[in-house]
């Protein structure tokens, strides 16, 4: 946030004014907010200005303005539009300068300053916090670092956050304290614990990769403790798969129900991998993990090579990204809306407006992975062997990796899984 004098006045009272001041433990000076309801602007707002009173009054012209209705006189109230970020931005503001008190203080040069001098020393410190490196551009240095798309997504959403909450903050200032506060902003706005927990492992990841390269030694999560909720399950009954598999919903959700149930087929392949998929080599499709780079080798089942056979592509193996130009997110946000909207339907109204009995509201393709682990866990296959299937590592590491990717236990188990799903016709 930009802040520069506009004017020195010496105890000129102001006519009109919303005012709050904050006094520090010396009482030495002090630093407040208020509507400066004198000058209105062409939009109908007025001025927030911020005035450090030492000597004399010293009067700061900032970015914000706000009108008597969206003013509390201390902050915006919930009338003004983002009123929580911008309280946020301007608590940002007047601690940053309040430190810039406490420092001079500390070092017994505060109550020698004139209010000039004083004035000068904020305009400086303040400016030179402007062009310091900030956080956001050091993700934007991590960030191009990396070559998943996901991965660049995520932190890309992270980076938004903070230029919304702090855009100026950097390794100096992101203590502890300001973890702390940013959680509890992210929590105000809405966004659930384990979304929170992904902004804070990025922000996490991008100071270990500073750390790492020397660019800081600081380091605020040594006593910050990284919240995550269970999640609940996210699978779908046996009798509730067979559904999905042959319900005769509308002619557009036949495709996204094939392409779920041929991602169980192949032990819950992600989207991205299935979708990059181009050829099957001796009966098995071989990738790697898009998530964890990962090794896999599947076996085309039967059941898995029909649905293949019906989606044939030219450039992939399949050739749905080819009639949605490619953009596989595009398409799987419309998968998933597509069999969240499974289930019989009436038309009412005068605009026939269809009105559903729907099957699976919270449905994604995330669910055919967690299903198969599900059922396999029900019908007896062993904890190790699902391990396998899935590229978990378990015990040791070096169990944990493929031994030989036992092919042979990770085929007899899928097997097992689809042979138990077609008994139940």
């Amino acid at each position: 946030m930009q802040i520069f004098i506009l004017h020195y006045y010496r105890a000129i009272p102001l006519i009109r004014c919303l005012r709050i001041y904050t006094k520090n433990d010396n009482n030495m000076a002090t630093v407040g907010f208020y509507l400066d309801t004198r000058r209105e602007k062409k939009d109908g707002t007025f001025p927030v200005k911020l005035q450090v009173r030492h000597k004399g009054q010293i009067m700061l012209c900032t970015d914000f303005c706000a009108t008597p209705e969206t003013w509390t006189g201390t902050e915006y109230n919930k009338n003004a539009k983002n009123h929580k970020a911008k309280n946020v931005a301007i608590r940002n503001l007047i601690n940053r300068v309040e430190m810039l008190l406490v420092i001079l203080d500390d070092n017994q040069k505060l109550k020698g300053m004139s209010d000039k001098a004083l004035k000068d020393y904020i305009l400086k410190s303040i400016k030179n916090e402007s062009t310091c490196k900030t956080f956001v551009s050091y993700i934007d240095e991590f960030v191009a670092t990396k070559t998943k798309e996901n991965t660049i997504v995520l932190y890309k959403a992270t980076k938004n956050k903070i230029l919304a909450y702090d855009p100026t903050c950097t390794f100096e200032t992101m203590t502890r304290k300001w973890l702390e506060s940013f959680n509890k902003w992210l929590k105000d706005t809405g966004i659930k614990t384990n979304s929170i927990s992904i902004h804070l492992r990025n922000i996490r990841a991008v100071f270990n990769h500073a750390i790492d390269n020397e660019e800081t030694e600081l380091y605020p999560f040594r006593k910050f403790t990284i919240e995550r909720e269970e999640t609940r399950k996210r699978s779908l009954k046996p009798d509730q798969l067979i559904t999905l598999r042959d319900f005769n919903g509308e002619e557009y959700q036949k495709e996204y129900q094939d392409i779920f149930m041929l991602m169980f087929y192949l032990i819950g392949i992600n989207a991205i991998d299935l979708f990059n998929l181009k050829q099957i080599v001796d009966g098995r499709i071989e990738y790697k993990r898009e998530k964890t780079g990962k090794l896999y080798s599947i076996k085309v089942e039967p059941e898995a090579m029909e649905i293949i056979n019906r989606y044939k592509g030219n450039k992939f193996l399949l050739n749905t990204l080819e009639t949605n130009d490619y953009n596989y997110r595009k398409y799987m946000a419309a998968m998933n809306r597509g069999l969240q909207k499974l289930g019989n339907f009436e038309r009412k109204g005068l605009g026939g407006k269809k009105i559903r009995d729907i099957l699976f509201p919270d449905i994604t393709s995330y669910w055919a992975r967690h299903t198969w682990a599900t059922i396999a866990h029900k019908i007896g296959i062993s904890k190790d062997v699902i391990s396998l299937a899935l590229g978990h590592e378990f015990g040791c590491k070096t169990t944990g990796i493929y031994i030989d990717y036992d092919l042979e236990q990770i085929d007899k188990a899928n097997r097992k899984v689809i042979d138990y799903i077609n008994s139940l016709k």
